[in-house]
Formats: C-alpha cells, sequence, structure tokens
C-alpha cells in the first residue's frame, strides 16, 4: 500500500514506544521501574470519580458542542481567572481531547505550508512532529551555554518573514527549568511588535518547587485576550494526574477559537461528555488535591538531587518544576539513544534520550512515581555507568555482577 511522505515523515512517540517495551518486559516477569513515562501515580481525585460517574448514571452520555461542554467552559473561566488574573468569555475557551490535541488544532489552525515555529531546546518530543503534521518547519532554538535557558538573543536571531509562531514551555519538560520572567516578558513584547503567536505550553504550571513561580505571559501584556498573540494550553492530565481522561484546553482570541472549533467538529466531533464532568468536577472540587500532589514530586526531586550528587561523572542542574530531570551523561557517552537501551538491558530501567528532546548526550528521568522507584532506579542507573558504584547489584530476586568496565 502507498502511504503518505507527509504521515511517513511523522516519527513515532518514544515515550509511548518505551512504555509498551516496559510493559511487555513487566509480563515476563522482569523486575522493570519506569523513569520513562511523565504520569503521576496518585489516584483520580474524588470529585472527578464522582462528577464522572453522575453524568454516566444519567444516561446523558450524548454528543457535545464540539468545543466544549459550557459547564466546564464556566469552571475553565474561573481558572484562567483565578490563575491568570485574566477575565475570558466562553467563545476564548476551546476544549479538546487532550492538551496535545489542543496544540495540533492550534497549529493546524494558524499554519501556512512551510510557515515557521520556534521551537525552544529541550523540547518536549511532539512538538516538532505536531509542527511539521500541520505542514509548518520547526525552527529549533538551542542554549549554548551549558543551561535550559534560551538567550533572547538567540530567539530573535532565528525570527524571519515565515515566523508564525513561538512554543514556550515553562516549567519545562523534560528539563524542569522555568525561564525567567524577562524572558517571557521580552518574549511577549517580540511577538506583539512582529505579529508572530506565542502559544504557551502551560501544561506543567502549578508544579513548582521551593516557592519558584511560572509567571504568565499575560502578566506583560496590556492587551485584551482579543487583541492578544498569547495562546495559552493547559488540562487536567499533570496538575491532577489525569492522564487517562484526555481533557486540554485553550484560551486564545475568537476567532482562533472558532476555526478550533470547527477542527474538533470535523475530526473528533467532540470530547467526551464524560471525561469533559471529570475535569469539571477536578476544577470545581477540593484544590488542596494540587497541593498535596506538589509536594510530593517535590519531595521526590529532592530525592533525585540527594541520589545524584554520589553519581560521578554526571551533571543535573536542578529542577524547579515538573517532575522532570535531564542529567548530562556525556562523561560516559554522547548517545543516549544507546545509553537508554543499554540501562533498559543490564538493569531493566527505562529512561528516554535526551536526542528525543533536542539535547543529545543527555537523559531524561521521570521522578512522578514512588520515591522508592527512584531511589532504585538511580541506583541501578549508577551501577551500569558509574565505575566507582559498587560492582554488584540484586534487581529482583537475581544478584548481578558488572563486567563490562
Amino acid at each position: 500500500m502507498k502511504l503518505s511522505k507527509l504521515a511517513s515523515e511523522i516519527a513515532e512517540s518514544p515515550t509511548f514506544a518505551l512504555n509498551e517495551e516496559a510493559r511487555l518486559l513487566r509480563e515476563r516477569g522482569e523486575a522493570v521501574i519506569n523513569l520513562g513515562i511523565g504520569e503521576p501515580k496518585n489516584k483520580t481525585p474524588i470529585a472527578a470519580i464522582l462528577a464522572s460517574a453522575a453524568k454516566l448514571t444519567s444516561g446523558e452520555v450524548k454528543y457535545t458542542p464540539p468545543d466544549g461542554l459550557p459547564s466546564l467552559k464556566k469552571a475553565v473561566i474561573r481558572y484562567t481567572e483565578e490563575n491568570y488574573d485574566r477575565l475570558v468569555a466562553p467563545e476564548n475557551v476551546s476544549i479538546t481531547n487532550g492538551a496535545k490535541q489542543s496544540l495540533f488544532n492550534i497549529f493546524y489552525s494558524i499554519l501556512n505550508p512551510q510557515d515557521e515555529v520556534i521551537v525552544i531546546a529541550p523540547y518536549w518530543v511532539s512538538y516538532k512532529e505536531i509542527i511539521k503534521m500541520c505542514m509548518g518547519i520547526p525552527v529549533v532554538v538551542t542554549p549554548e551555554d551549558g543551561t535550559f535557558v534560551p538567550r533572547f538573543e538567540d530567539i530573535e536571531r532565528v525570527v524571519t518573514s515565515s515566523t508564525r509562531a513561538i512554543i514556550v514551555n515553562s516549567p519545562n519538560n523534560p528539563s524542569g527549568a522555568i525561564y525567567p520572567p524577562e524572558l517571557i516578558e521580552k518574549i511577549v513584547g517580540m511577538c506583539e511588535k512582529k505579529g508572530i503567536v506565542m502559544v504557551c505550553d502551560d501544561i506543567y504550571h502549578k508544579l513548582t518547587f521551593d516557592r519558584n513561580v511560572a509567571v504568565p505571559a499575560y502578566h506583560f501584556t496590556k492587551k485584551d485576550i482579543e487583541n492578544s498573540h498569547i495562546v495559552v494550553v493547559n488540562g487536567v492530565a499533570k496538575l491532577y494526574g489525569m492522564t487517562g481522561f484526555r481533557i486540554g484546553w485553550v484560551i486564545a482570541p475568537r476567532d482562533l477559537a472558532i476555526i478550533m472549533g470547527n477542527v474538533i467538529g470535523q475530526t473528533t466531533s467532540c470530547v467526551s461528555p464524560v471525561a469533559q464532568a471529570a475535569a469539571e468536577g477536578a476544577l470545581n472540587g477540593l484544590q488542596s488535591v494540587v497541593e498535596a500532589l506538589r509536594l510530593q514530586i517535590q519531595n521526590n526531586r529532592d530525592v533525585v538531587m540527594q541520589e545524584m550528587r554520589t553519581f560521578n561523572g554526571a551533571r543535573l542542574i536542578e529542577p524547579k518544576g515538573t517532575f522532570y530531570a535531564l542529567p548530562d551523561i556525556r562523561a560516559f557517552s554522547n548517545n543516549s539513544v544507546e545509553v537508554s537501551k543499554f540501562l533498559l538491558k543490564k538493569a531493566m530501567v527505562v529512561v528516554v534520550p535526551g536526542k528525543e528532546f533536542g539535547m543529545e548526550g543527555h537523559i531524561r528521568i521521570s521522578f512522578a512515581g514512588s520515591v522508592k522507584d527512584v531511589t532504585e532506579g538511580i541506583a541501578r542507573i549508577k551501577w551500569v555507568l558509574d565505575p566507582t558504584s559498587p560492582n554488584e547489584i540484586y534487581i529482583g530476586d537475581k544478584k548481578l555482577i558488572r563486567d563490562w568496565m
């Protein structure tokens, strides 16, 4: 069968591929530790469960408006006012099948073939592929000073007449970096001056540590929603640990929101009303669940930093948010794909190669799971890579001896 060139060039999601490999190993009884998946281990908030159950028991599980249920939009509007100090109307809100679909709908709605989108490395694995699916060209800006925060001058340098958008993800997946307010302010100013759409992927915006704050882009503009160049993406997956419900949303000028609604109407028709009810329940329920998750993840971050201090040769910039760390393992190898495969083969630990995030020579570690998994997972990684670590280790009930150094 002849396949389209465009579709054939879209890469497989490396995180899903690695998770599937880990699942198969577990089914064979292997003691796999998955430090690859970005998924909190908390239970779904009870308010979300009760709200979705009520929708199910009502028997009224039918089509909804393509852009979302009015009641969920109302909850999102209140969330936006409370967290962004910005008043929006229902026409500015588009509910989507997860934040990933939010991003696809935005780029599908604003890009013409060969339009350019600035992507800041390290970047989430799907950004470049989504842009390419929408026939755009990702233009990557990589910090060259050993940090995960770009210089504004380097961003400004790649702007051309074809630049249509820039995507900003702070707190950042995969590094945990929070971009400084002065950088966000300069990007907002550039976008307003040059007519560039600033897409803010805020999916981790409340998962910050040590009193650090990810200052919203809205803070640096006097323009209202209709005239702003800022488009905000958010959802319930990360803050509430509701990854499987697939509910995201976009805050945008209404002309863009209308087009995105048309895209949903012609693709998925709408978003599941049961999942929308769950998201509404989470947003309207006790918000202490978010703080409890944040504190748990901050504790995990502290454990990661403690364990990494004894990792000779690896360098880690402390994550200020999210639940990811991006250690530099170039002292051992510049090939993060081979290192990741070796770690899975020898130590049964899943990590994601930094190459997938535009940061070769690094690996991404997720600390969204239990302290036990984080501690044991890093111990196994050290056993594989660090020659000063003990030569023997137990993985499950097997005693293994390092024989490749």
